[in-house]
């Protein structure tokens, strides 16, 4: 009923997205014909007969040339689920009103989601060129989101490219027009296609972002062609949100070192950007580095605490607040580590927080009731279940209870369906106690499960090649598990200790150093440093060893070799 108020004043306003010349209504015709018809059509279209209003609605449209009769007579098409009435109605619409953006976008809209692709193709050329010109990168970078449902991707992708053929080459437009055929061709699966149109994209212009985005999501150890076009844009004067993106894919790499760097970068830049220093200090307490992942830590809660509220802001100041309890409790704070856990207000938090709080009582010989902490937890759903059994299980290998842990993950393991995780923990736990053809059986089990599952190929082979016996196939299994993983360190470390055993000192030692390179850990300086010894090395050995002993004074796989070496730290 507005609508008819509406056509009863004289138009003065435009349509959006048009001009006064292409789509300004006349003034009001609204006779008492008219107006009995709109009535009726309107009354038919909110009743039992929308095909009957929307036939009237659409007729006085075009008796009037009114954009918005064009626009309620498809309105009422969407509203009574008919694409193909809508279409029609908003070609007329068009048909009337050429230069009509707002009537053009319709058209577009309409025939992507009636999947009429290849009809797409004209609409969409003149959606870019009614566009004004400083608005069209903008407008050329949401044609992949468009297009997002259609089921043949590939079709869409060819549709789009031949649509934006003159604006590929337009050293203004080109950057955006190539990212958003990377980004269809990226949709359709052809990750080859995607990084030719970045490169493209970026060869048009090396300081956009549109090309590095593109780039980023191509990244994969799998497909490293991607990386160096996010280290050219990294080049020159990138965003930090972009140098912040490439660092978590360092991260999701396992290339901890590289992430480092890139995050220093950025809090240097960019000192109060709150995440980056969230990242780093995470990473910082993850390297053992705890004095400078305080600092990072109560810096990002500074800056978070200063922001306006939210959940993601929440969330991340009770993961600062966790690290930093962490640390307080390394250096045996109780009641300062339990102060930052009173900070946590988030709820989805409660379990890290109350593990903590767990972890806090067993390191004062309070076990049992850190266990009948955990288990008041609430239960929500099943996942709250599963959470509050890994808790414990956690916390139980934390004070060195491996068959009390072991013992607790059986129910959990044989309730269907399994959990392979579940199974996988119980196998580590199966090591502790020294049930060594318990944990080959549930790793087999976890294989099977899930044969992508890098970690107990890995935990297999290494732990046949620690027995030095069936090397072979040790090594197999951990090459194996380097298909799926291939950049983590701890698994190159595996590969490089099942070669030690098997009488290539070389080949291992180099192996190690790639892995130590990667990633300074403890475990990884104990096999390094005693090929290195094997090899005559000693100095170097030594040296290694020490700075393992700095990374985690208590490793007991670093502990146990400089024992048996008769070696003093």
């Amino acid at each position: 009923m507005l609508l008819l108020l509406a056509l009863t004043q004289p138009a003065t306003s435009q349509a959006a997205g048009t001009t006064a010349s292409d789509e300004s209504p006349q003034p009001s015709a609204l006779d008492a014909e008219l107006f009995y018809q709109l009535l009726l059509g309107e009354l038919d279209a909110t009743g039992s007969e929308p095909a009957a209003g929307y036939s009237l609605i659409l007729d006085a449209a075009r008796k009037t040339n009114d954009p918005a009769l064009y626009q309620r007579a498809v309105d009422i098409a969407f509203q009574a689920r008919s694409g193909d009435a809508a279409l029609q109605a908003a070609r007329a619409w068009k048909e009337a009103y050429p230069a009509s953006r707002e009537a053009n976008r319709y058209v577009l809209q309409i025939l992507v989601a009636l999947n009429r692709v290849v009809e797409s193709a004209e609409p969409l050329k003149a959606e870019i060129a009614l566009a004004d010109p400083k608005d069209r990168n903008a407008v050329l970078a949401v044609i992949p989101r468009s297009y997002s449902r259609v089921s043949d991707k590939k079709l869409a992708a060819n549709v789009v490219e031949q649509a934006l053929a003159e604006y590929l080459a337009q050293p203004d437009t080109g950057a955006a027009a190539w990212t958003a055929v990377g980004r269809m061709r990226l949709a359709a699966g052809d990750k080859v296609g995607a990084l030719d149109a970045a490169r493209r994209a970026q060869a048009v212009s090396p300081t956009a972002e549109g090309p590095a985005l593109l780039a980023l999501e191509l990244m994969d150890p799998k497909f490293p062609q991607a990386e160096p076009l996010v280290r050219r844009y990294l080049e020159g004067k990138p965003l930090p949100e972009l140098r912040m993106a490439y660092a978590r894919a360092l991260l999701d790499a396992q290339r901890y070192k590289e992430a480092a760097g890139q995050l220093q970068v950025v809090t240097a830049e960019k000192p109060d950007y709150p995440e980056a220093w969230l990242v780093q200090g995470t990473l910082q307490l993850q390297d053992n580095q705890d004095a400078a992942a305080e600092a990072s830590l109560k810096r990002y809660v500074e800056l978070a605490q200063a922001q306006r509220s939210g959940e993601e802001r929440s969330r991340g100041l009770a993961q600062a607040y966790l690290s930093l309890s962490r640390i307080a409790e390394k250096r045996k704070d109780f009641a300062l580590a339990g102060a930052w856990l009173d900070k946590i207000e988030n709820s989805q938090d409660l379990v890290a927080a109350q593990l903590r709080r767990a972890s806090i009582l067993a390191r004062q010989g309070k076990l049992g009731e850190a266990r009948t902490l955990l288990r008041a937890l609430p239960e929500r759903s099943p996942g709250d279940a599963r959470m509050k059994l890994m808790a414990e299980v956690q916390l139980l290998r934390e004070q060195k209870q491996f068959k009390a842990a072991y013992d607790l993950l059986g129910p959990a393991v044989a309730k269907p369906p399994v959990d392979p995780d579940l199974v996988y923990e119980q196998a580590m736990l199966a090591e502790k106690i020294g049930n060594l053809p318990d944990m080959e059986r549930l790793l087999r089990q976890v294989i099977a499960l899930k044969p992508d599952y890098q970690h107990a190929y890995n935990a297999l082979g290494y732990s046949l090649a620690e027995r030095n016996i069936r090397l072979p196939e040790a090594k197999e299994l951990i090459q194996k598990a380097l298909i799926y993983a291939p950049e983590d360190p701890f698994i190159t470390d595996s590969l490089g200790w099942v070669e030690f055993r098997m009488g290539n000192k070389a080949e291992a030692a180099r192996i190690l150093e790639t892995a130590y390179k990667a990633q300074p850990d403890a475990d990884i300086a104990a096999h390094l440093g005693e090929v290195l010894w094997s090899l005559g090395q000693r100095d170097r050995a030594q040296a290694i060893w020490k700075e393992g002993l700095l990374l985690n004074s208590e490793n007991e796989t670093l502990l146990e070799t400089l024992k048996r070496l008769r070696v003093k730290p």
